[in-house]
């Protein structure tokens, strides 16, 4: 079965998914972020639920040996704080934060909330197992060809993922982990391609996603001299659960031009 990482012995070793679409030598933001979700999760006590995690990717992961280092910062009775580091050779390559509180009653009254259409591909479309992203540029057909998509036109993106780890079930909070790090290409991906990398990912969360399939909602993009922010929400089938923000730098000089790649280089990639 296809997965991010497989385990050698006691390590984990990067599979292609886990690989940087911008270069082979580093892995892509999407299993980093799984992973340090992974490290973070066995934190969170009974009774509480990931509501925030942010993830800073301040320097390159090679594609080579990791070790993960967590701790809890701290806790509460309605609030535990998590912190993990990835380091390489002794150096601190990239970090997380995830914030755990406790769920209760909702206070009385009502408040807006935003009730945008939310498309979704039909039911049996995607594998359980993992399958190639689907795509929806507009108001066009859900289509896993990347050139059809390759416009300035509003990005919504449809998954079901892998596992993160071989032999491992991918949970539904490392799931919305690697997703979130998906949150550039709705946000980012235009005419030309991707021209943007992350240097950080916020996911907050009311709820985990319900059932293995998950929709990304390109919602809005700020960009000045290089530095842009997207946001995203997260829903699946039952509704809308989530919202991303990515902070991203120009990467002009390595701008990825998905219209000639092939779907199938990309198949269960998100990002």
């Amino acid at each position: 079965m296809v997965s991010f990482f497989a385990r050698q012995g006691d390590r984990l070793v990067p599979e292609r998914l886990a690989v940087s679409p911008w270069t082979p030598t580093q892995l892509a933001g999407t299993g980093v972020c799984g992973l340090l979700a992974r490290a973070l999760e066995p934190h969170g006590p009974d009774g509480f639920v990931p509501a925030r995690l942010t993830v800073d990717l301040y320097r390159p992961v090679a594609n080579g040996n990791f070790d993960i280092r967590s701790r809890v910062v701290r806790s509460g009775s309605r609030i535990l704080l998590a912190d993990a580091t990835l380091m390489q050779e002794n150096t601190e390559r990239a970090r997380a934060s995830a914030l755990f509180l406790t769920t209760g009653d909702e206070p009385p009254g009502q408040v807006w909330c935003r009730r945008d259409d939310l498309p979704m591909p039909p039911e049996g479309t995607m594998s359980p197992h993992g399958s190639p992203p689907l795509f929806r540029s507009g108001t066009g057909d859900w289509s896993p060809d990347f050139a059809a998509h390759q416009n300035a036109d509003r990005k919504f993106c449809w998954q079901s993922l892998p596992p993160l780890v071989a032999e491992e079930p991918l949970t539904p909070f490392q799931r919305v982990a690697i997703l979130a790090d998906a949150a550039n290409h709705v946000c980012h991906w235009g005419s030309a391609g991707a021209g943007y990398i992350n240097t950080d990912v916020t996911v907050a969360l009311s709820r985990l996603p319900v059932g293995y399939e998950v929709g990304l909602r390109g919602d809005d993009t700020h960009a000045a001299a290089g530095i842009s922010i997207g946001t995203a929400t997260l829903y699946d089938r039952a509704g809308t659960f989530g919202t991303c923000v990515v902070t991203t730098l120009s990467n002009a000089l390595r701008q990825i031009d998905f219209a000639a790649t092939s779907s199938a280089e990309f198949a269960g990639e998100p990002g």
